[in-house]
């Protein structure tokens, strides 16, 4: 009997169970993690996720524990070369793709992998491409590439019985760079495709896979938090962290009148913001100058002096203040130690950080950083406890040994934002920035 050849999709019990993992390694990484229109995934057929790409690794394991469905990626070839690590990627359900930079004959290749793609959909297992074929962190958008089109209508021609939907995907961060930050994700508005292709039946297949591509460009957009990515975009980033409390007031509750989870809140002022900016543009060209130029000087100013924007959108300045350094002082006890302990971690993380020339890869290391060694270190500490000491106190310890990657980043970011409070709050003239930003920001309103 021929032995059966396995399928990227196909069950793996061990990789189920490293799921578990993973997913509460990738929890524990954000503060918050929040998924938003999931009832809007289709559950009659084949789904491709087609997710904005800002945070290197963090995308894909975001978009991994939306649910506890396995799903099957596409990363770029280069990085199948090696035959250890094409081995990895095999086993984390990832299949290498060629890309235009490749060249045309690398691209002839991809046939292959549409037909894997086929059966991975055939199979109803959800498949994630990045439409737009590399990552950027901005909260801005790049022109979507067409494989993920050439998959769709492939799929779709070889399943004609079977449904088959494109799900948009907007995922943004609270900081891209900044471990425990925030992510939030929205699920955009599917695209059928067998209905697509009935609507557009006039038009040639090209024609189809264009007018494909300005939805799905239309329906991301609509589920991210938009800067255009112009000569105005770090004025505009500035300005929407200025007025961002102010505007959160006027998104405090749902038009049905709930109160708005904070995360989404925020999420609509920063887009309204965005968007007056837009129009202030096109209404008052003037104004709308000297408001950005006030952004554009603030984010210099800023920058220079090393201070957070979580210090110049902060609702509560003062209290802030006092309440954060309470905290550090009455946790430093525990803190000190704890960070002395998980130093190793910091320090290799630090160091390969170096090697690095974008930026946006630095939550990836972090992430893969922890979730292979502080386990290994734990269990070292564990040993070194229980020899040392009597059970009865080394177990206590441990257990207050493990939260340690999170109170030692907790101690760093407090003490870091404290000392970007007091920066901000000692410089006069930014504040003043800022202040004449928002009285110009909501003068126009």
């Amino acid at each position: 009997m021929a032995k059966k050849i396995k399928k990227v999709q196909d069950y793996d019990p061990v990789y189920a169970f490293l799921r578990h993992y993973v997913d509460f390694i990738l929890k524990l990484s954000y503060r918050t993690v929040r998924y938003v229109g999931r009832e809007k995934i289709p559950q009659d057929g084949a789904v491709i996720y087609a997710p904005n790409h800002t945070n290197a690794l963090m995308d894909a394991l975001v978009i991994l524990a939306m649910d506890r469905k396995a799903k099957v990626f596409v990363a770029r070839a280069d990085i199948f070369r090696n035959r250890t690590l094409a081995k990895i990627f095999a086993f984390l359900k990832i299949m290498p793709i060629m890309r235009m930079r490749d060249g045309i004959d690398e691209v002839k290749k991809n046939q292959e992998i549409i037909e894997k793609s086929v059966d991975v959909l055939r199979d109803k297992i959800p498949f994630c491409i990045f439409p737009e074929g590399t990552h950027q962190a901005k909260y801005s958008s790049l022109p979507l590439s067409k494989g993920i089109f050439r998959i769709a209508f492939q799929a779709q021609e070889l399943m004609p019985d079977m449904p088959l939907y494109i799900v948009p995907v907007g995922i943004r961060y609270g900081s891209f760079f900044r471990f425990r930050s925030t992510v939030r994700v929205q699920i955009g508005e599917p695209i059928n495709i067998g209905e697509f292709f009935a609507e557009h039946s006039e038009q040639t297949t090209a024609e189809q896979m264009n007018s494909m591509k300005d939805v799905l460009t239309e329906r991301m957009m609509s589920s991210i938090f938009y800067i255009p990515n112009d000569e105005d975009y770090d004025a505009t980033y500035e300005i929407c962290a200025a007025a961002v409390k102010q505007q959160v007031k006027n998104f405090e509750y749902t038009p049905e009148g709930k109160r708005n989870n904070p995360l989404d809140a925020h999420f609509v002022a920063n887009r309204a913001t965005a968007n007056q900016i837009l129009e202030l543009k096109e209404q008052n060209p003037a104004k709308a100058e000297q408001l950005l130029k006030l952004g554009r000087e603030a984010a210099q100013m800023r920058k220079a002096q090393r201070i957070s924007l979580a210090s110049v959108s902060i609702k509560y300045p003062i209290l802030s203040r006092i309440l954060k350094t309470l905290i550090f002082i009455v946790a430093l006890p525990y803190m000190i130690p704890v960070s002395i302990l998980y130093l190793p971690v910091k320090l290799l993380c630090m160091f390969l950080f170096t090697k690095l020339k974008d930026y946006a890869f630095r939550n990836s290391i972090r992430f893969l950083v922890n979730l292979v060694l502080w386990p290994i270190m734990m269990i070292i500490y564990s040993i070194i406890a229980y020899i040392a000491l009597p059970w009865q106190t080394a177990l206590p310890l441990t257990l207050l040994l493990l939260p340690a990657p999170i109170v030692a980043h907790e101690m760093w970011r407090l003490f870091r934002l404290a000392k970007s409070d007091i920066k901000l709050l000692c410089n006069s003239e930014l504040r003043k920035k800022y202040r004449a930003i928002r009285e110009i920001l909501f003068s126009n309103k």
